[in-house]
């Protein structure tokens, strides 16, 4: 067993190498964990989201970047990958960093750790600050079971169907969202969940203005309503409390709510029967019944 179990082992240059996903500070550069440096300075090739925060990181972490630095994103990630991974056989060791928090996580990283599983390729990772899990730690939600969906689509259509298939959802949920847009989807999970539902929105998290604000969905569009909301936003959603099957009749009203919105009848009655358990064909039946 290795006596050492944090200090990665080396690659040699005539064996494959390794990619190592590492995460970086999501506000607070303390927050930098020491393989991270490590990293940073022994790297052969380091891949960032963008190259200049990535110079600002390195100055604030008094760290000298002794590889090849390149720029690794969105738009340029599908032509990339095939390179870097090229580079890894060969034998380099690639550090793969974002602008903050876990690569892959709703940002780059997951096409390369894609490709290099598909080619047999050693991936691994420095674990650390993460947006998703430090807002659900600090929402005061459960969060025994939870799930994240990223960002919401920006066209209320596109965004109303997403939330209706979330409808049931019974896991607490970690959303990202843009200051300005912010006020404009509360008014949307309101719409679709209630105003009861308990939310919590987290912003500047490990900043120094880091804030959570913790109320109802009705509460908290009034506070968005009346404040300008700036910084990095997390917004933590509880879960669809557990309901009581009833009748198939008292569900109609869900499953045409769903047809409404554009859901095709059968997944609209697939999904209401199952999330207050009641048959589906006797579901559908009422449905019709009531037509």
């Amino acid at each position: 067993m290795d006596p050492n179990p944090s200090t990665l082992p080396e690659s040699g240059p005539a064996s494959p190498g390794r990619i190592v996903l590492a995460a970086t500070p999501i506000g607070n550069t303390g927050d930098a964990s020491a393989r991270l440096v490590e990293l940073l300075g022994t790297a052969d090739i380091v891949a960032a989201e963008d190259t200049r925060r990535l110079h600002r990181l390195v100055q604030s972490l008094g760290v000298t970047v002794a590889g090849r630095v390149i720029s690794y994103h969105e738009h340029n990630e599908a032509t990339r990958t095939a390179e870097l991974l090229d580079q890894v056989r060969t034998g380099s060791t690639l550090l793969m960093v974002t602008d903050a928090g876990m690569p892959s996580v709703s940002d780059p990283g997951f096409r390369l750790v894609e490709g290099a599983v598909a080619a047999g390729l050693t991936v691994t990772a420095v674990p650390g600050p993460s947006a998703v899990l430090t807002a659900l730690a600090l929402s005061g939600l459960p969060t025994d079971r939870f799930c994240f969906e990223g960002f919401l689509p920006r066209k209320a259509g596109e965004r109303a169907s997403r939330l209706a298939d979330l409808a049931g959802e019974r896991r607490t949920m970690v959303f990202f969202e843009a200051p300005h847009r912010l006020e404009a989807m509360l008014r949307a999970l309101r719409e679709r969940f209630g105003a009861e539902r308990p939310v919590a929105v987290c912003r500047e998290l490990t900043k120094t203005y880091e804030e959570v604000i913790r109320g109802s969905l009705g509460e908290l569009v009034q506070w968005a309503e009346s404040t300008e909301v700036r910084g990095e936003i997390a917004v933590v959603l509880g879960g669809a409390p557990e309901q009581k099957a009833g009748t198939p009749e008292d569900h109609v009203a869900a499953v045409n709510e769903l047809v409404s919105q554009g859901i095709r009848l059968k997944e609209a009655v697939a999904a209401v029967a199952e999330d207050v358990r009641v048959s589906k064909r006797e579901l559908y039946s009422a449905v019709l019944a009531a037509r």
